[in-house]
């Protein structure tokens, strides 16, 4: 007789993009059943819309539709509380108020961890606490973790390193897309953007794929004033990678607030060709198609 398994809910949106293989191994070591939502589609859209205000930013809705897709399929939903990567540095208000913006909407139990490193919250003590509710050993929850976080990291570079000899061997133009992970890998937001651009006969550059000590500190070429941690990422990419490609698409989504700043930092500083893209409920695939087909013809005729 086989023994029940503690069904964990990993929703696809927001923070999946980024931590989801962590996620994902970690609760495999701790043999936990992993239960995904599936990718975003236009129902999981209209569901999130019912749950958030109107002034929420579209990934913040995709998000809760997907929250509510795992709601009664799961023991436990994933939701992790973010406040600070770093000493002086945040990130966006919506990874601080997650929790509870979810605990107040869902009554499926949350598990989650804290990260506020500046009040002394570290990750690895957040996944510590989160196995221990599990009712897990020590031991095997720091085993579980420790591996995780080598299997990311393998991982990790091997993306960047196949993506940095693209840049090296290809012969075609190359557009660094920009933008934070839940948006460009999300199916109702940036692969909309990667769908097009596919036809155009170019290589994609992600600029979530970088090495750390390559881009540290280089956003400072664009903004020493920022203090959001993953926008300084994006634009330390940014800097690192601009000599490399020949144009840069931004893609952001409605209302993004760190993104509207930084957009126009780019906007001013880089000096490669650049389309801005702002997704929202409405976008019209067809009006996209014929912005991006325009402006990698520009691209195109520009060196011609």
């Amino acid at each position: 007789m086989t023994s029940y398994k503690t069904k964990i809910g990993i929703p696809k949106a927001l923070l999946y993009y980024k931590y989801g293989d962590l996620w994902a191994n970690f609760f495999n070591e701790l043999d936990c059943e992993i239960v995904y939502s599936p990718e975003t589609n236009f129902e999981i859209l209209e569901q999130g819309k019912k749950l958030s205000i109107d002034e929420s930013c579209l990934a913040l809705k995709i998000y809760l539709g997907h929250i509510d897709y795992l709601s009664d399929k799961v023991d436990y939903i994933l939701v992790p509380r973010i406040v600070s990567l770093a000493k002086k540095e945040k990130v966006c208000t919506n990874f601080n108020a997650l929790y509870d913006i979810v605990n107040n909407l869902c009554e499926t139990r949350l598990i989650h961890y804290n990260i506020d490193v500046e009040k002394g919250f570290h990750e690895a003590k957040g996944f510590l606490l989160m196995g221990k509710r599990l009712y897990k050993k020590r031991s095997d929850i720091v085993r579980a973790y420790r591996k995780a976080k080598r299997i990311v990291q393998r991982k990790e570079e091997h993306r960047y390193l196949k993506q940095f000899n693209l840049l090296k061997t290809s012969f075609k133009k190359k557009i660094l897309l920009v933008g934070f992970a839940y948006n460009l890998y999300d199916f109702l937001i940036g692969k909309r953007v990667v769908d097009c651009l596919i036809k155009e006969d170019v290589d994609l550059i992600y600029a979530d794929v970088f090495n750390k000590d390559d881009i540290k500190d280089k956003y400072k070429v664009i903004s020493d004033q920022l203090y959001w941690t993953y926008s300084k990422e994006l634009l330390s990419s940014i800097a690192f990678y601009q000599d490399k490609v020949d144009g840069l698409i931004l893609i952001s989504v409605f209302p993004c607030g760190p993104d509207s700043l930084t957009n126009e930092m780019c906007l001013r500083k880089v000096k490669k060709p650049i389309m801005t893209i702002i997704i929202d409920e409405l976008t019209n695939d067809a009006g996209l198609e014929t912005r991006i087909e325009c402006f990698i013809d520009i691209i195109k005729r520009k060196e011609d």
